[in-house]
């Protein structure tokens, strides 16, 4: 596939995709749809066939994600368990890691929650303080992690710390795979505004006993098995929000076209029409970029593929805020209330704003890394 345009096999993934979320739609139970979308291949499309997969890659993956999301009933842990973790285990986990752990997460039978976010860091990687320190053949772990989604339903969390010497000097991330029932490994339910099938957690590593065959890949791989991670974490954010902006637009044009006040129905005036079209073009630019940095990752370009992917993730939280905002305008009071299903996507939408990373740090990134401007910090 090129950065611009789907091949049939991606057209037809898309209509099947649509048709199974159409089924569920915005009142989905998010228990059923899991073990629907796993049966059907699609939960692990993006994971080699040798392990149960689909052979595909992120490309494939953020379209079923937004697809689900354009129909009302997106898969959160998508993101987390599949794109994230079973791409670092699949490009750096050891055999016995992989046989153990991607064709569960194929299937959708075992989930694994990705931590990374602590109280002091924020979008700060370089002020981790999750360390682990050897003890004899053994790991221990200890540390927080804040806004950690699905941990009560995860079988492990793959948990991003640091060698206790990188505190004092370069970044040296290490990735553990923690078992939900680890000895000192506790959790805290935030309370949110965000209403949400999947709930987020503060977590508490008390020196957590990890044995050897724990962490992922190379103790001193650094920063490229944690970006393995976090790129596709950007690309699937990104399909998350577009998929969301789509269906929020699709409530309001079907609202447009139906609801007279005058004359014609209210579609008809360009002060309701011509910002519902700005909000379309946004978000088929968004995907344009989503698409642009799913090719180059699934192609190998990492660093690439890292730029490209802060920008789609930028991109795509901005028009969905745009489409959510414009949709719940369009539909007036009816926007705000329960029946139409858009007032929480208001608060929603900001999640693409806020998280993985904030668009601020996203305008860091781009100005220093490609514009080449110095740092403010």
């Amino acid at each position: 596939m090129s950065p611009a345009t789907e091949t049939e096999e991606h057209k037809a993934l898309r209509s099947a995709v649509a048709a199974l979320g159409k089924r569920h739609g915005r009142d989905y139970d998010i228990n059923t749809l899991w073990s629907e979308a796993a049966k059907l291949g699609y939960l692990g499309v993006n994971l080699p066939e040798a392990y149960g997969g689909g052979g595909g890659g992120i490309a494939e993956l953020s379209i079923v994600l937004e697809e689900l999301g354009a129909a009302g009933c997106p898969l959160l842990m998508m993101v987390v368990s599949p794109a994230i973790c079973g791409t670092v285990i699949a490009r750096f986990g050891t055999e016995a890691q992989k046989q153990e752990w991607l064709p569960g997460l194929a299937d959708g039978t075992r989930t694994m929650a990705f931590g990374i976010t602590e109280p002091d860091a924020g979008s700060n990687s370089h002020r981790i303080i999750t360390t682990a320190r050897r003890d004899g053949a053994d790991w221990l772990l200890s540390g927080r992690k804040v806004f950690i989604s699905g941990v009560d339903i995860a079988d492990a969390t793959l948990i991003v710390g640091r060698t206790e010497d990188a505190r004092t000097g370069s970044l040296k991330p290490c990735l553990f795979i923690v078992p939900r029932d680890a000895d000192g490994f506790g959790r805290r339910q935030i309370d949110m505004e965000l209403h949400s099938a999947e709930k987020q957690f503060e977590l508490t590593l008390d020196d957590v006993r990890l044995p050897a065959d724990a962490l992922v890949g190379d103790e001193d791989a650094g920063l490229l098995q944690l970006f393995a991670g976090l790129n596709p974490e950007r690309v699937m954010t990104a399909a998350f929000a577009i998929g969301m902006g789509r269906y929020a637009l699709s409530r309001a044009v079907e609202y447009a076209r139906e609801r007279t006040v005058w004359k014609q129905p209210i579609g008809a005036h360009q002060a309701v029409a011509h910002p519902l079209a700005q909000a379309h073009i946004d978000l088929e630019l968004a995907r344009l970029m989503m698409q642009k940095a799913a090719y180059l990752y699934d192609s190998g370009d990492d660093v690439a593929a890292g730029e490209a992917a802060n920008m789609a993730k930028y991109a795509a939280g901005e028009a969905c805020v745009r489409a959510v905002d414009q949709s719940v305008h369009t539909l007036g009071g009816n926007g705000l209330t329960r029946e139409f299903g858009l007032a929480t996507l208001i608060t929603a939408s900001r999640v693409a704003r806020i998280a993985p990373v904030s668009r601020e740090m996203i305008l860091n990134y781009v100005s220093h890394q490609t514009l080449g401007l110095p740092k403010s910090y």
